[in-house]
């Protein structure tokens, strides 16, 4: 079996890739960074480390790495017989992808099983958006081709942080992982992947992810920023962060709550399970690599913005929700595009302007005055 993998970095290593080889999948990992793909080849094992509670280290080998970037024919030969396409690489980055996937559809043996594709991403539905673009990339040709593959959803939590210098290809991660991919696209072809769970409806698990350990990691970096502390585990330890954090997730759990049928004492076991993993001093996590990003992290159908405006329509408590979109406003890092950029647009914009176009919000919308509030107090307050 064999499995291409876009996106060689820390998660595609230290994640995906490494429950595909356990899984039994030849690994061929495909990238554009052409020292991280050599340094692939040159290589017969690397090492998961695992660190914290029931840590272990992992071997991985059975793989290799081709440059998509210079030899786009040697992907496309890869995918053309494989079983598997998995993607790690950002869901802007996915329409990049997608000519290299129709052109092994359109190589590919019509006698082999569906190429089974699953974009690991932190959006919802990512993989519709990836087959979205192929069937746009493949133009007329789409239904000539479009039996050829199967495209399911899938919902990926794992904490990998920065890493070491001098780590090499070797992968630092946390113990904790969740991979749940739907199983309807698949038929009776499900894959073998024991790390991975198949469920029959992946929207709870996508939005109980996005709305807890994305919004939670998010809201820690921006506060402990905010309180000049650098590393997540260390903004943990500061009580009115952690009862900060807390209350903005008891919000996003009452959105879920409200939209799916979880169980509260288990949604609140999961908080403190979040909670308890942000918490690992092993990790070597920073509240500037967490926090990258920011506008992003803003958008409409966001972690923040995302969960705070669903809330406000149903006339669910915000207040948490708030607090860390007023850090994530304050955050400001010179060596992150997007920070540099959203302290711009906010010496530029009005409160009223910079609220759309960041957040995506309608005027009308019930959360929009609040928000507009926060960016106002944030243009008032001097710069650091």
């Amino acid at each position: 079996m064999k499995a291409v993998h876009f996106g060689a970095g820390n998660i595609g290593r230290g994640f995906v890739g490494l429950l595909l080889h356990e899984a039994g999948y030849e690994v061929v990992f495909s990238d554009v960074a052409a020292p991280l793909v050599d340094a692939i080849n040159a290589a017969s094992e690397y090492t998961v480390h695992e660190v914290g509670d029931g840590g272990r280290d992992l071997t991985v080998t059975g793989f290799r790495a081709v440059n998509s970037q210079t030899d786009p024919e040697k992907v496309v030969a890869e995918i053309a017989d494989a079983d598997v396409v998995t993607t790690a690489v950002g869901p802007t980055i996915l329409r990049f992808v997608a000519p290299h996937i129709v052109a092994a559809l359109t190589a590919r043996d019509a006698s082999l099983p569906p190429l089974q594709v699953m974009a690991c991403e932190n959006a919802i539905n990512a993989t519709h958006l990836l087959r979205d673009e192929v069937a746009a990339a493949a133009g007329d040709a789409w239904p000539r081709i479009a039996g050829r593959a199967v495209f399911a959803n899938t919902a990926v939590d794992r904490i990998v942080p920065g890493q070491p210098e001098d780590a090499g290809i070797d992968v630092t991660v946390e113990p904790f992982f969740e991979w749940a991919i739907e199983r309807g696209p698949f038929g009776d072809a499900v894959p073998e992947i024991p790390g991975a769970h198949f469920v029959d409806d992946l929207a709870p698990y996508i939005e109980r992810k996005l709305f807890t350990v994305n919004t939670g990691h998010a809201a820690t970096a921006y506060l402990g920023a905010q309180a000049g502390i650098e590393k997540i585990s260390d903004a943990l330890a500061d009580p009115s962060i952690e009862a900060a954090v807390a209350k903005a997730l008891e919000e996003t759990s009452g959105i879920l709550l409200a939209k799916h049928e979880f169980d509260a004492a288990d949604l609140a076991d999961y908080r403190a399970t979040i909670i308890g993993r942000f918490r690992n001093p092993a990790l070597p996590d920073t509240v500037w690599r967490v926090g990258r990003q920011p506008l992003r992290k803003l958008s409409r159908n966001e972690r923040f913005i995302g969960p705070a405006a669903e809330a406000a329509e149903r006339g669910l408590p915000t207040a948490g929700l708030e607090t860390a979109i007023a850090a994530a406003l304050a955050f400001h890092d010179p060596e992150d595009a997007q920070s540099v950029d959203m302290q711009r647009l906010l010496a530029e914009r009005d409160a009223a302007t910079f609220t759309v176009e960041v957040t995506g919000l309608d005027p009308e919308h019930a959360l929009f005055d609040r928000i507009r509030a926060l960016v106002e107090t944030r243009q008032a307050t001097p710069a650091a």
